[in-house]
């Protein structure tokens, strides 16, 4: 590498670091979207109204683990570890390393697993820490830029990995991760959250019992 390539690179690598010293989380979800726009759906996280109408219908006390697709910085991390049992876990996936390594400097919690991998393999990713099946799983992920055939096999891969009685939860600026959960789960609740940036459509897939 030629050494202004070197000293292009060094100036770029400082440049990131100082941005995240200086806006924090919000510094590392920015990058990340830099890095991989068609991986993180909003270069904002989501609004506590989006966070506690997501979580609502969740039956906590049966909770045992909560899976979440693309976690970014964490901004539902905290909220369901707050409303998670003591012997429940919470296991997140993200292609991102830079989020995964961010997560695991920033949340000390024992019931917290970060995994850098794909929501593609999700059956194999919750058997591999001791788990059967999922009670839910969460997902932020953008359905609607995703490349062709990843939305329909991690959807698929998701009903196969929760549990009946378990659900799909996902939230997204368009309707396309609720129509698409639609082809794989029983029954499929919506609503919209007006206070977030942007406004957004929101989706409880429900595995009905088997």
């Amino acid at each position: 590498m030629a050494f202004n390539e070197i000293a292009r690179e060094r100036r770029l690598t400082r440049w990131k670091r100082e941005v995240r010293s200086f806006f924090g989380p919000w510094g590392v979800f920015f990058q990340g979207f830099l890095e991989h726009p068609v991986m993180v759906g909003s270069i904002i996280p989501s609004s506590r109204y989006t966070i506690r109408k997501m979580l609502e219908p969740v039956d906590w006390a049966s909770c045992k683990l909560f899976v979440e697709y693309g976690p970014g910085v964490g901004t539902f991390c905290r909220p369901v570890l707050d409303r998670l049992p003591r012997d429940g876990t919470l296991l997140v996936i993200d292609t991102n390393p830079l989020f995964i390594d961010y997560l695991k400097r920033t949340i000390g919690d024992s019931r917290f697993i970060a995994v850098h991998g794909s929501a593609e393999d999700v059956e194999e990713i919750i058997r591999a820490h001791g788990f059967e099946h999922a009670d839910y799983v969460l997902s932020g992920l953008p359905f609607s830029t995703l490349p062709d055939g990843v939305g329909p096999r991690i959807a698929a891969a998701t009903h196969r990995a929760i549990r009946p009685g378990g659900a799909f939860l996902t939230y997204q600026f368009s309707k396309v991760a609720g129509n698409l959960s639609a082809r794989y789960f029983g029954r499929v609740d919506t609503g919209f959250e007006w206070r977030n940036i942007l406004p957004c459509c929101l989706a409880w897939a429900w595995k009905t019992e088997e």
